[in-house]
């Protein structure tokens, strides 16, 4: 195991690119199992859930070529799912989907990925019962059979859930008939994957929207396909530059899917600057809340999207310490999310835990460095921000959470001008 050793209170400076969005690469990675012709993926970041992911296919009998952020997928599908190697990754359930639909029958157990409260599979389920599939839960693990293949249908998924549409979705191209999903989730990775089936020979519309039809086809070709920016990492680095001081360019940053984005780091009095398909931090900035008209106490709250993302909760809650006034951040969706909080307290955070979902934060607080453990990806970078505004030595272990979701994150930072160091724990 491995930790970072940060010293605070350095401005980062400079540019960077963000890294392809790992949350679009998993299951364009898991749909390259819908055709027997190969896959090219492009712009896909090299941290730990995608090469979980990709020891995934390459159990199942894929033979997957590496190179340079690119990852090119011959799925001969022969062998099962490796069931202790699909525990690691949430991600791995978007193999449901694909297998059902091409061999009629799939194994896979719960699904891992972060303990930020209960992440429930019925949705996906529901889809699923709703294309023809029978689901028999055994001992957390579930066997998903289709017979007589996958019928369309409509379908109203009972939550706007990325991974039950992206699942709802893989398995509908190669449904006999038409399939339309209301409620559907569209987050910028949502449309990533439809992009790529489009590519791939599918029938998708209402791409973008929360309607989609899915025309059934009896198969799907070769193609390349290209992963879009992470909107987290962006916003990740967005929220660093701004809590250290630091002027910052973020070029091809995606900027169409930033509106919200923006509006969110305004209110904490953040100033962006868009130049193109780029966004500045300017440096130096005075970071002061924004409070609601007749100085009511502002509300952040993340919604499906295009709403304010649940993933960059954890970023604002760090921003708002270093903001002057006082703001209510309302985590709606995952009831372990803020729990991190505690380490930020003892950094010296002014923060109130209202409950499992709220926490008022007060700013500016000075923060001091300590050592803190990372407990899921966007918590681990909220942490790893804190660190790099706090006065002193910072040491964060369980390193590898952050691994899961930012590639190489102490190089890139130590790029920017940030004291970054990996040492073993």
């Amino acid at each position: 195991m491995e930790q970072l050793v940060v010293v605070g209170g350095r401005p980062i400076h400079g540019e960077m690119i963000p890294a392809g969005n790992k949350n679009e690469a998993l299951p364009c990675l898991a749909a390259s199992l819908l055709t027997e012709a190969p896959v090219r993926i492009e712009n896909v970041p090299d941290i730990a859930d995608i090469r979980t992911m990709v020891g995934l296919l390459e159990a199942l009998g894929c033979t997957v070529a590496k190179e340079d952020h690119a990852v090119t997928v011959d799925t001969t599908v022969a062998g099962a799912p490796d069931l202790d190697m699909a525990r690691r990754i949430r991600g791995s359930f978007l193999l449901a989907g694909p297998l059902l639909a091409r061999r009629g029958r799939v194994h896979l157990p719960a699904p891992g990925g972060d303990q930020i409260g209960r992440r429930r599979v019925d949705t996906h389920l529901l889809a699923f019962r709703a294309l023809g599939a029978e689901i028999a839960l055994e001992e957390r693990e579930f066997v998903l059979q289709a017979p007589r293949g996958l019928t369309g249908t409509d379908i109203f998924l009972d939550e706007a859930s990325v991974m039950a549409t992206e699942n709802a979705i893989m398995a509908a191209v190669r449904a006999r008939g038409t399939t339309r999903i209301a409620n559907a989730a569209s987050e910028p990775h949502v449309q990533g994957l439809c992009r790529m089936l489009l590519g791939m020979g599918a029938r998708i519309g209402g791409i973008g929207t929360n309607r989609l039809e899915i025309e059934g086809v009896d198969a799907l070709g070769p193609c390349t396909h290209r992963i879009g920016p992470d909107h987290i990492e962006v916003g990740s680095f967005i929220g660093l530059a701004a809590v250290t001081g630091g002027e910052l360019r973020i070029r091809m940053a995606g900027v169409e899917h930033l509106p919200m984005i923006r509006l969110g780091f305004e209110r904490l009095g953040v100033a962006l600057e868009i130049h193109g398909d780029d966004v500045l931090v300017p440096g130096g900035q005075r970071l002061e809340i924004v409070d609601d008209a007749g100085g009511a106490v502002p509300q952040l709250d993340d919604a499906p999207w295009p709403g304010f993302p649940a993933d960059l909760t954890s970023i604002m809650v760090v921003v708002a310490t270093q903001a002057r006034g006082t703001i209510l951040i309302h985590e709606k969706m995952f009831e372990s999310r803020l729990f991190f909080v505690d380490q930020l307290q003892r950094m010296g955070a002014r923060i109130i835990l209202c409950d499992p979902h709220r926490v008022v934060v007060t700013g500016p607080a000075g923060l001091a460095g300590t050592q803190i453990s990372s407990p899921d990806i966007r918590a681990g970078m909220a942490l790893l921000i804190a660190a790099l505004a706090a006065r002193g030595e910072s040491v964060i272990q369980n390193v590898h959470q952050i691994d899961r979701g930012y590639e190489d994150i102490a190089r890139r930072l130590r790029a920017l001008g940030a004291d970054v160091r990996r040492e073993p724990e």
